[in-house]
């Protein structure tokens, strides 16, 4: 299960991309839960807010507890 402060992977990346490897990023952190989710990109620290129905069909993966 996910909580506040975990990093988590989404199953589409985020369109900004990491200088060092060319890719796109695709690394959020969970800076807030209630009924609603709002992540924060780790490369460039844009928020997005979202319901925890869409969150939980669109979260992939959870990098850390």
């Amino acid at each position: 299960m996910y909580n506040l402060g975990n990093f988590i992977k989404m199953k589409k990346p985020h369109v900004c991309v990491v200088k060092e490897t060319k890719k796109k990023a695709n690394c959020w952190e969970i800076i807030r839960m209630g009924a609603d989710i709002k992540i924060e990109c780790t490369n460039c620290h844009r928020i997005v807010m979202m319901t925890r129905h869409n969150f939980e069909k669109r979260l992939k993966k959870i990098l850390s507890n």
